[in-house]
């Protein structure tokens, strides 16, 4: 069972009572959760990654490819429309990098406010496969 499968819930509400790791955790959890009931758009995340990789860059901006994404599920599919949160962006390329290990540091990433233990940094240099 990975993390995103034991993420315990925090409350949705924008409470300033919760503390900034209280926030990381409930934004992974939506994320994790918005993730699963959009299957499409890590199929898409995945495919303009890869072609970024295949087109010969050794880093790229995950705010890029979900733009592309965006477009992709925009303008060019038909279908409802549907936003993807800008709070989500983070968590797709460190699953990416997650996911596809070979990848590790193709996207920049730096800890979030609130992260505790630094799991991703860790994960990413080896120290942590257990996401």
């Amino acid at each position: 069972m990975t993390m995103f499968d034991q993420m315990t819930s925090v409350a949705d509400d924008d409470s300033d009572a919760l503390s900034s790791e209280e926030k990381v955790k409930r934004n992974k959890a939506r994320w994790w959760k918005w993730h699963q009931e959009n299957p499409h758009v890590w199929a898409l995340f995945c495919r303009f990654t890869f072609e970024a990789i295949t087109s010969g860059r050794r880093r790229y901006s995950p705010w890029a490819i979900i733009n592309r994404v965006r477009w992709e599920t925009g303008v060019v599919t038909q279908g409802e429309d549907f936003k993807i949160s800008n709070d989500f962006i983070a968590f797709y390329s460190r699953y990416f990098m997650h996911t596809y290990p070979q990848h590790k540091g193709f996207f920049a990433t730096k800890k979030m406010a609130g992260e505790n233990g630094d799991e991703w940094t860790k994960q990413q240099r080896g120290e942590n496969n257990d996401l």
